[in-house]
């Protein structure tokens, strides 16, 4: 399953994490409001609706699957990235 019926949704199912802790991405996929579902054989599956949802389902997941020091230079990267702003204050 790779697209649901609606035209920019993707339906992709998440198999990187251990099966003990799906149930915790569900819950907090859940918690963010994007719509997943863990089905009876464990494989969870999520609707990925726009950008955000796939850069929130990449975070969550990256705790998961990530090791200490991957985590701390993922972190260190993202404070040292400046953001530019394109609104003009």
């Amino acid at each position: 399953m790779s697209k649901s019926n609606l035209s920019k949704t993707f339906v992709h199912p998440v198999a990187k994490i251990h099966r003990g802790d799906r149930w915790s991405v569900f819950r907090r996929l859940k918690e963010l409001n994007i719509s997943c579902c863990c089905r009876e054989d464990g494989m969870l599956w999520v609707e990925i609706d726009n950008g955000l949802d796939a850069i929130l389902l990449r975070s969550i997941v990256q705790q998961f699957v990530s090791n200490r020091s991957e985590l701390i230079d993922w972190l260190e990267r993202c404070w040292s990235t400046q953001v530019l702003s394109t609104s003009n204050n």
